[in-house]
């Protein structure tokens, strides 16, 4: 197959499986279809054959090549269900609620509860600081410290009744934002980290909406670690862990560099565009952390900032130049330097936004999940071979 046909347009992936839009872009968030922006029409996206032909049931490439695909684990993918978010119509749906207007009013509880289906008890109720937190060193090693002291201290998520293992993620993430925040009155979630963060009472709504934003992007890497953890009876706070730090050794490490273009992007805005397009082709945070062509968050997330002159031209010149909209992982870089949050500031919220969507899919996968389906196929050498 050459490169042309490895890619296809909307128009012929929706004729050839004979679904809406919608379902389209479920199939992508779900990771059953590949996606990149067309290099002609950056603004649109094209889609990988392959995997729109096994969705109807036709060959495939590895077929006509006599290499026969055999199922989802052959081909390196596992199959997973859940219930916790969805990606349709060019909206993310958390439990089939409006992400976007869940993040207008509600508190991180309440959309934590959504997520983790804790009705009809609260979880948060009645939660204390320990007496010993964890304090001192950057904001990501301290949530990732309290992840690793409960992975020793907690038992086995197969220990625990469904009610239990849910206020057991309420002390986890109470844990963490005191880590973040210190001990102090009981506030809500984000005004004790604008506490931790020094931010102004005026502002606090930005830290409240990037963590319900971040919460959930879909199937990744990290969702896979941390289902495949839980669905081997890691403390819940070791399946966490699981899918932390391999959100730390990939998106993370993108998010740090989208942070770097603001910062060199605020003093010379049309300049870095131009640069960053001259090395790569465009400038990081323009389209590469969408998760669908009309990913809503990034948007949103915007929209509420009042970004201040500086700030918006880095959005407006970087959007001009690589003819793209910007992405979630630019709205958290330019919130952070708005909050002034410092460097790894937009990591920050990602990993504690994050941490939130990750324990839902382990309570997912241990109370509700199917079996993840997949298999090692060995294809070294023969044994005995030199």
């Amino acid at each position: 197959m050459d490169e042309d046909r490895r890619w296809i347009d909307r128009s012929e992936a929706l004729m050839r499986l004979g679904v809406k839009a919608q379902t389209l872009y479920a199939y992508v968030s779900r990771g059953r279809i590949a996606a990149r922006p067309d290099p002609l029409q950056p603004r649109r996206s094209l889609y990988a054959a392959v995997d729109v032909a096994r969705l109807c049931g036709k060959e495939t490439e590895e077929r006509a090549t006599g290499r026969q695909a055999q199922g989802a684990a052959a081909r390196g993918e596992a199959d997973l269900t859940s219930s916790v978010s969805l990606f349709a119509g060019g909206r993310l749906f958390y439990r089939g609620l409006d992400a976007v207007q869940l993040a207008e009013q509600a508190t991180v509880e309440e959309v934590a509860r959504r997520l983790w289906d804790t009705r009809p008890g609260d979880c948060f109720a009645g939660l204390k600081p320990r007496i010993d937190p964890i304090v001192g060193g950057a904001a990501r090693r301290r949530i990732l410290a309290v992840l690793g002291r409960r992975l020793t201290e907690d038992r086995s998520v197969r220990a625990h009744d469904v009610q239990s293992l849910k206020r057991e993620a309420g002390g986890l993430l109470n844990e963490a934002v005191d880590s973040l925040s210190g001990p102090g009155p009981r506030l809500y979630f984000h005004q004790r980290l604008m506490r931790g963060f020094k931010v102004s009472e005026r502002d606090g709504h930005l830290i409240r909406r990037a963590l319900i934003l971040g919460a959930e992007a879909g199937l990744s890497d990290a969702v896979l670690a941390t289902r495949s953890a839980a669905a081997g009876g890691a403390p819940l706070a070791g399946a966490v862990l699981a899918g932390l730090t391999t959100l730390e050794g990939s998106t993370l490490c993108a998010l740090d560099e989208v942070a770097a273009y603001v910062g060199e992007a605020r003093r010379d805005p049309e300049g870095a565009a131009r640069r960053w397009m001259a090395l790569r082709g465009s400038p990081p945070g323009f389209g590469g952390w969408n998760v669908t062509p009309d990913d809503p968050r990034a948007h949103a997330l915007l929209k509420a900032a009042d970004l201040g002159d500086a700030l918006a031209a880095v959005r407006s010149e970087g959007e001009r130049a690589s003819g793209r909209k910007a992405d979630f992982g630019l709205a958290l870089a330019l919130v952070s330097r708005r909050l002034e949050l410092g460097p790894t500031g937009a990591g920050d919220l990602l990993m504690l936004g994050r941490m939130i969507g990750l324990i839902a899919h382990a309570l997912d996968q241990v109370i509700d999940g199917s079996p993840i389906r997949a298999r090692l196929r060995y294809v070294g050498p023969e044994p005995g071979a030199n």
